[in-house]
């Protein structure tokens, strides 16, 4: 028979306590950790648990990464209670998303873990075989260890491992860890962390070299893993979308213009390709080239009015596709009183088609160069 204490009521106006405690009347001392948990092992705090499914649908990550990760680096749940599903705490997640946050930033599984708990200050975990978790113990650095960027890691091939993308990884051969993060953030469908990490590193380092350094060849190798497995087409339309984002936060804080007449940016009819469009505008507007940059959206009577009404002194048009890249467009551009300087870009164009007065940019670097210095001087 179990034992069970029962208290009596309370009487009005009379003290019924204990003076020697309840420990001398026989009753089991509650110690810190049965006090934390009712019948069965159930939280009575405030504070809510997660099942590993509830945890992997937050960070956007397969529950069989948070086994791993639990079961390699010991950064699983605290909730130790035994004959129950382990739950994530609070304390748990927010360790997580700091791994999570060092992936993104390129860092090897190994860093990662050891940044998160050096970050978080946890209290001292061991794996489930009881051994000390990787890269912690007598030998492991005190004190955050991400600083600016991380150790590179010499895998070939970046790869979600279970986090269910289909087709494989991204291959990016000799990445640096920002080329990685964003990566695996674009394959995490982690909308936020693309953008965040895009515009970091443009206020940093400026859009033509995000551009050619970061982006590219993220947007390269998610387009080589398409083609190679067939999946992957809402990877690349995040990754565009969120790049746009990030392009045009840039413009919309950039400082005021120096040129008094605009550039007209804007894609030929029927082109539905315009990211680098909008890369050429975010580099002229943080160069203080002021431009109307307009979508693909824009018709052929629509395009004319722009450069009637707009007077720019230069004028840009765009075309990925040779189909769309027709000289004849050219055509459609009204001549103003004060006449425009007319620029194409884009892998479209044939120079050869091109008319004389008609020159042909090439990198975003090279078109941010020539038409800054055709309307600044």
């Amino acid at each position: 028979m179990s034992r069970v204490t029962t208290r009596p009521e309370p009487i009005s106006g009379v003290d019924t306590s204990d003076p020697l405690g309840d420990a001398a009347a026989g009753e089991t001392e509650v110690t810190p950790e049965m006090s934390a948990h009712g019948p069965e092992g159930i939280a009575l705090d405030d504070e809510p648990r997660l099942s590993v499914a509830a945890v992997a649908r937050r960070l956007g990550v397969a529950p069989a990464t948070l086994r791993t990760w639990d079961r390699r680096y010991g950064l699983g749940p605290s909730d130790h209670t035994s004959g129950r599903h382990r739950r994530y705490g609070p304390d748990d997640v927010a360790r997580l998303e700091q791994m999570q946050r060092a992936l993104l930033r390129g860092a090897s599984p190994m860093e990662a873990a050891r940044y998160a708990r050096t970050v978080t200050a946890p209290p001292p975990q061991r794996a489930v075989d009881g051994s000390s978790p990787e890269g912690s113990g007598a030998g492991a650095p005190e004190g955050p260890l991400l600083l600016s960027g991380v150790l590179d890691g010499d895998d070939e091939q970046l790869a979600l491992a279970g986090a269910g993308t289909g087709g494989g990884g991204l291959k990016l051969s000799g990445a640096g860890p920002r080329v990685r993060g964003l990566g695996r953030a674009a394959l995490s469908l982690d909308s936020w962390s693309v953008q965040q990490l895009l515009i970091e590193s443009m206020d940093g380092d400026g859009v033509v070299r995000t551009w050619q350094e970061m982006l590219l060849p993220v947007l390269r190798a998610v387009g080589e893993r398409r083609q190679r497995s067939g999946s992957g087409v809402e990877v690349l339309q995040l990754l565009n979308d969120c790049a746009s984002t990030a392009l045009r936060s840039v413009i919309a804080r950039a400082p005021k213009p120096e040129n008094p007449r605009p550039v007209v940016l804007a894609p030929v009819p029927g082109e539905v390709q315009e990211l680098e469009l909008v890369a050429l505008a975010a580099a002229l507007a943080a160069n203080r080239v002021g431009h109307r940059l307009f979508g693909a959206a824009l018709p052929r009577e629509g395009l004319a009015a722009a450069v009637k009404r707009s007077a720019p002194s230069a004028v840009v048009l765009w075309a990925d596709q040779p189909h769309y890249a027709a000289p004849r467009v050219l055509d459609d551009i009204p001549i103003t009183r004060q006449r425009a300087r007319a620029f194409v870009a884009g892998a479209g164009w044939s120079p050869e088609a091109l008319p004389g007065h008609v020159e042909l940019l090439g990198s975003l670097e090279a078109a941010v160069s020539r038409v800054s210095e055709t309307v600044l001087g």
